[in-house]
């Protein structure tokens, strides 16, 4: 374990320690796995012991199992508490698929179904229930579960209580009242991504006692991210889905509109593609989702404020389209992408326009604080979107993790470094520009009117302060106000300019920046990059035999479907990949493949067996 990484209150080692060889052997048995991910056996153990305990996992870290394999060894039920219908039925449908007793109840059920499964519940049928917070917190509903047999209360999802989160749901509010219900039940909380102050937030409000605390690596090796200017987006995202067919994606935008209208220009050029927001009834929701899900259509086109509970394991892509409102929201939604550990690509497209448009909503906000709060954050995904160092060295130090590599092998930044060109005749247009106003006017001045003066623009503001008058009026018309708006946003990351957030944004030269202006010193600045979506070039996996895994998905496809079942809760392509090439042909070798458990041997094993000797039969026959 990587003492790094983890924090405790309290000591990680307790008196009642389940055997590894024991617990290896139930998740092999159950779940199909021989070896357990960071931090996994640890918090189980915790869990076994009775304890409160806060996990700080990310995507594709393996957050349900951390609740699921307790729930098959304590005695009793797991309450597992979850905000998304979609997500609790897709966790269900896979258990269910691995011979686990579990079940939901939420809105989407009708009275019949729901009395029919609550009836179960109370006669010791399940082991684990999925349940929205709303539901189990009506008082009601608490007391009739007060005399349940509950083990472990787990909390999906857990920075829904906080309001710094990026996600924040009232409803999660109710469930501080959890301890009083049950004081003796330990409570599990679990979440993908949270800041130091969401985190205490979640601490606070649930009221846990004692907890450990286990925060692991936010670091993403699967996950390849790149920026690209946006030019054109609809005709960048073709071209980068078309790259890649049979591939499924996610596509973020920023308007209920900007989804409709993708994702018809998607379905005109023949992708397979639907919209997904808030906007649309539960039910076209739901079918979309379903859709998706199920691999009927390729890509389905989302609103980064709605979110999605997508438990896909097999989404190679994620772009966004339009610019996240922060760094923590980004780094959820690209989480959505290879959950089974297969390399997958993040994608965002970003343009000087779409921070603008960022900022007219948030000069909306009312309240002074929201707004300087909100203004950070957007400048955090600008530095992110526009920098030039490595991405994964952005994002997990926005976390607090420091990522000790120079070069990720991960990101455009390390990938393909942007170019440095001689910029010291345009950064001299910029520091003196700044520096003519603030000795006009004894103060400074924003970004956006700096570029103003620099480009000639004529407006009110202009004529009112007589910025017009200024040597530096119009010096940069050769260079439009979008690169002159970069220019100047690097000058700030450089350290030359300071931006003065206690005097709404202005402008002033740094220490730096004065010498640099003085003695007209060299300056180094970031090429743009080219708009154009180039595939990336990257060693892929090339041990599978690549006509068998499609032989094999195909095989996959009409079993879930027989069962009503997305296809990779039947398998996940990462287990496919394993079988194209390690070709089990028996019981023995079968149950040696990652992802393959006593049940899904018993249920699948036969039949996969079958197709990977009628493949190699066949390939034999052509060779003779």
């Amino acid at each position: 374990m990587n003492k790094s990484l983890v924090s405790h209150f309290g000591s990680v080692t307790s008196p009642f320690m389940v055997e590894s060889s024991f617990l290896l052997s139930a998740l092999k048995k159950h779940f199909g796995f021989s070896h357990f991910r960071p931090l996994q056996e640890e918090i189980i153990n915790e869990v076994l012991d009775n304890r409160d305990v806060f996990a700080l996992l990310p995507t594709g870290g393996g957050k349900s199992l951390c609740f699921q394999l307790p729930a098959l060894i304590k005695p009793g039920l797991t309450l597992v508490i979850s905000p998304l219908i979609a997500l609790m039925k897709d966790q269900v449908d896979a258990l269910v698929a691995s011979g686990i007793a579990a079940t939901f109840l939420n809105s989407s059920l009708d009275a019949e179904e729901f009395s029919r499964r609550l009836r179960d519940v109370e006669s010791g049928h399940y082991r684990l229930l999925y349940i929205a917070p709303e539901r189990l917190m009506l008082p009601h509903f608490l007391e009739r579960v007060k005399n349940w047999d509950i083990s472990l209360i787990a909390i999906d999802e857990a920075h829904c209580i906080s309001e710094w989160g990026h996600d924040f749901r009232p409803e999660y509010r109710k469930l501080s009242e959890l301890k009083k219900y049950f004081p003796n039940i330990p409570i599990l909380a679990l979440t993908a991504t949270a800041t130091g102050r969401v985190h205490q937030d979640i601490l606070s409000h649930l009221k846990l006692q004692n907890p450990r605390t286990f925060i692991a690596s936010f670091n993403r090796p699967n996950l390849n991210y790149r920026v690209t200017p946006k030019d054109k987006a609809a005709g960048q995202v073709i071209q980068f889905v078309r790259a890649r067919p049979g591939q499924s994606g996610i596509i973020y935008c920023h308007s209920r509109k900007g989804t409709e209208t993708l994702s018809e220009k998607l379905s005109a050029v023949g992708i397979r593609a639907k919209p997904y927001h808030a906007g649309l009834s539960p039910e076209l929701r739901s079918r979309h989702q379903e859709l998706f899900s199920r691999d009927e259509i390729q890509v389905v086109c989302a609103t980064i404020a709605f979110g999605m509970g997508i438990n896909k394991s097999n989404v190679r892509f994620v772009i966004h389209a339009d610019l996240p409102k922060n760094v923590e929201g980004y780094y959820q939604e690209t989480g959505r992408a290879g959950r089974d550990g297969l390399p997958s690509e993040c994608l965002l497209l970003f343009s000087a326009g779409d921070v603008v448009k960022q900022k007219r909503f948030i000069d909306e906000k009312e309240d002074p604080q929201e707004r300087k709060i909100a203004w950070a954050q957007l400048q955090q995904m600008v530095d992110y979107a526009e920098g030039a160092i490595c991405r994964r060295k952005i994002l997990l130090n926005y976390f607090g993790e420091k990522f000790e590599k120079e070069n990720c092998g991960g990101c455009d930044n390390c990938l393909s470094p942007k170019a440095q060109v001689d910029g010291t005749m345009a950064a001299q247009k910029f520091l003196s520009c700044i520096y003519r106003i603030r000795e006009k006017n004894t103060f400074g001045m924003g970004l956006n009117h700096t570029v103003d003066i620099l480009v000639g623009a004529q407006n009110e503001k202009i004529f009112k302060f007589t910025h017009q008058n200024l040597s530096t009026y119009g010096i940069g018309k050769d260079i439009s106000r979008n690169l002159w708006l970069s220019i100047g946003r690097e000058l700030i990351r450089l350290g030359l300019v300071i931006c003065r957030d206690d005097q709404f944004g202005a402008l002033e030269l740094s220490e730096k920046g004065r010498l640099i202006l003085r003695e007209r010193k060299t300056v180094m600045l970031s090429q743009t990059p080219k708009t154009k979506v180039d595939p990336i070039k990257r060693n892929e996996d090339s041990s599978y035999d690549e006509e068998l895994f499609e032989r094999l998905r195909v095989l996959r496809k009409e079993l879930a479907d027989a069962q009503d079942v997305p296809a990779y809760i039947i398998f996940s392509d990462a287990t496919l990949r394993q079988m194209a090439r390690d070709r089990p042909t028996d019981h023995e070798a079968f149950l040696q493949i990652t992802g393959v458990g006593t049940k899904k041997l018993e249920s699948f094993g036969k039949i996969f067996q079958t197709a990977i000797q009628e493949h190699l039969q066949s390939g034999s026959q052509s060779l003779k």
